[in-house]
């Protein structure tokens, strides 16, 4: 007889994925880690990181703790922590953030402003 080991699921590994051609109309909240490859039209509210892939489109506002975009996002994003723009990312949209690091190629089309998180 096999023996099953139990395993035991931690808030760190508990995250959400949106998977490609998935495609979502409305506004999303999440208390935990979110990978997007799909579509969302609404605004996102999420207090763990972000992860918009590659193919993925989001149309609305984004409000995280920290976020790395591959993808197209046209809204604007609010950010407590971090931003990451990889090359593939496009923004339209502002950026509010307290640090942000953008990689040769990655576009985007608004302004940025940097504040320091409140103590």
């Amino acid at each position: 007889m096999a023996k099953i080991k139990e395993v035991l699921a931690t808030t760190a590994s508990i995250h959400n994925v949106l998977v490609s051609g998935t495609r979502i109309v409305g506004d999303i909240c999440s208390d935990e880690d979110f990978r997007i490859d799909g579509m969302i039209e609404g605004n996102i509210t999420c207090k763990g990181k972000i992860i918009i892939g590659r193919n993925s489109s989001i149309t609305g506002n984004i409000e995280c703790s920290n976020i790395e975009v591959l993808g197209k996002v046209s809204g604007d994003i609010k950010c407590s922590e971090n931003i990451i723009l990889r090359a593939s990312a496009i923004v339209t949209g502002d950026i509010t953030t307290s640090s942000i690091e953008i990689e040769p190629g990655a576009k985007l089309d608004g302004k940025c402003s940097m504040y320091k998180p409140e103590e």
